[in-house]
Order: C-alpha cells, then sequence, then structure tokens
C-alpha cells in the first residue's frame, strides 16, 4: 500500500509513452503512402490492438492502486480476455510476414490486401472465442465473500483464488486455453522464424546478415516475453511460483511488453524514421 502512489505515477508515465507510440504508427501509414505496405498494415493493426488492451488494463491497475468495484471488474475481465485472445492469434498472423525475407520479389503479390484483411479479421474474430469460452464458466463459479484479490486486475487466475468450490475442472480448461493461446502460437512463430534463419543463411553481405538477425533476435525477444509471462501465469494457475509472482508476470505482459513493441517493431526502423522526418519538417 506505501508504494500506491509511486507506482501511479510510474504506471500513468508508462502508458501516455504506449498510447503516443502506439498512436503514432497507426497514423503514419495512412500519411505517408510509402508506407502503405502488408507489413505496416499488420504492425498498425497489432498498434490499434495494443492500444485498446492497455487502455483496457492500465486504466483499471492505476484504479486498483486506490479501488474497484464488482461490475468494474466483470467489464474488465470480458474485454481483457478478448484483447488478450487476439493479440496471441496476431502475433502469429504477423509472423506470416516471413515472405518479405524469404521471397522478397514476390512479397506483394503473395501478401496482397485481401489476404491481409482476411488473416487481421482471423486474428480479431478470435476473441470472441476465447471470451465465450472463459468468461461464462468463470462468473458462473461461487465466490467467497471474506477472500480478498491481492492483484493489479481481473483475470481468471486471480479470480480462482476468491472461489469456494472445486476448481479443478477451471483449472484444467484454463490449461487447455492456454495451450492452445501461447505454447501453438509460439511453434508456429518459431516455424517462420526458421525459413527467416535459412533465407539470412543465403544473404551474402555481412552488413545485412548482421541487421536481419539484430532484428528478429529483437523480435523473438518481444514474442518470448509476451508469451513467456502470459504462460507462467496461465498454464498452472495454482502453481507456488506463478502465485507468487503472479503481480510480477501480469504488469510485464500488459504494461512492460506494449512499451516495448512499438520501439522494436517500428519505431527503429529506417523507413519510418525517414517518415517521421518528413512528417516533422511539413
Amino acid at each position: 500500500p506505501q508504494l500506491g502512489k509511486i507506482l501511479f505515477w510510474i504506471v500513468a508515465i508508462f502508458y501516455i509513452m504506449i498510447f503516443f507510440g502506439n498512436l503514432t504508427i497507426i497514423v503514419l501509414p495512412y500519411i505517408d503512402l510509402c508506407l502503405y505496405i502488408p507489413m505496416y498494415f499488420f504492425i498498425s493493426n497489432f498498434s490499434f490492438l495494443e492500444l485498446c488492451f492497455t487502455t483496457t488494463t492500465v486504466p483499471q491497475i492505476l484504479s486498483n492502486l486506490w479501488t474497484i468495484t464488482y461490475t468494474g471488474r466483470v467489464i474488465q475481465h470480458c474485454v481483457f480476455i478478448c484483447l488478450d485472445a487476439t493479440e496471441d492469434v496476431f502475433l502469429v498472423v504477423m509472423a506470416f510476414d516471413y515472405v518479405a525475407v524469404c521471397q522478397p520479389l514476390r512479397y506483394t503479390i503473395i501478401m496482397n490486401p485481401p489476404l491481409c484483411w482476411k488473416l487481421s479479421l482471423m486474428a480479431w474474430l478470435s476473441c470472441l472465442m476465447g471470451s465465450l469460452i472463459q468468461s461464462p464458466i468463470t462468473f458462473q463459479l461461487s465466490f467467497c465473500s471474506h477472500h480478498f484479490l491481492d492483484e493489479f486486475l481481473c483475470e481468471v487466475p486471480a479470480l480462482i483464488y476468491l472461489v469456494c468450490v472445486d476448481t479443478s475442472s477451471n483449472e484444467w480448461q484454463l490449461t487447455i486455453s492456454a495451450i492452445l493461446f501461447t505454447i501453438l502460437p509460439v511453434g508456429l512463430i518459431l516455424t517462420s522464424y526458421g525459413y527467416i534463419a535459412q533465407a539470412v543463411g543465403k544473404i551474402k553481405s555481412e552488413d545485412g546478415r548482421q541487421k536481419a538477425i539484430a532484428t528478429c533476435s529483437s523480435h523473438l525477444l518481444v514474442v518470448f516475453m509476451f508469451y513467456g509471462t502470459v504462460a507462467m501465469v496461465y498454464t498452472d494457475p495454482k502453481n507456488d511460483f506463478a502465485s507468487k509472482h503472479g503481480k510480477f508476470f501480469t504488469f510485464f505482459y500488459t504494461v512492460v511488453t506494449p512499451l516495448l513493441n512499438p520501439l522494436i517493431y517500428t519505431l527503429r526502423n529506417k523507413e519510418v524514421k525517414e517518415s517521421l522526418k518528413r512528417l516533422l519538417k511539413k
């Protein structure tokens, strides 16, 4: 409790940085037509998703440092599950962009606008499945009035600790969902990076190879940070390690990872830097 005010201002500053960083990425491709390519289409979609995701969680985290209502928890839970599932799938969709490295000459033909829209729509619709599976099951449980929730926000693993009845079936359901939305996507992403590694190995220029490795390694770092922390919380919700460090993991994938994503995916790119310079000159 004594850290409440300090944490409030730290999280608030992080949220402002996340908000303006992602907003810049969303707006740039529509202002500068040089960035209107499939890669930035996916990245701007992803930035919009991150903006929704952090707006669902971070203001509530700020509120939770003071107080929260039951209705607020229910609303946040449903929207959070929706957006979390969407982000899990969207990172896989973005991995399809390996075509830019492996088949650069056919890139715009393979990743045509209709395909990009279909992949994006598939990711956004997946959120409904995640929410419809978990939310009704969770809120049908009997919650104990004498239990207290020591968490930043309302998510399924945290709510399980408030239940007075046996939750083994819910834990199994949560584990299966975690495998579908974390472990399976990581496998697909690593497959795409396997193709990228083969293509990078064929690059003759040492500078080009080093640049590609630096970019791919930073992307993979973000992927593992996001999926790793989510898996720690959701795969085995009553695990001692997860329960003890749950707040740290939750803070990491709801605040820290969204803060890093604009820097890793876009703002380090040469094209984006040049586009920002042109925009500022105007």
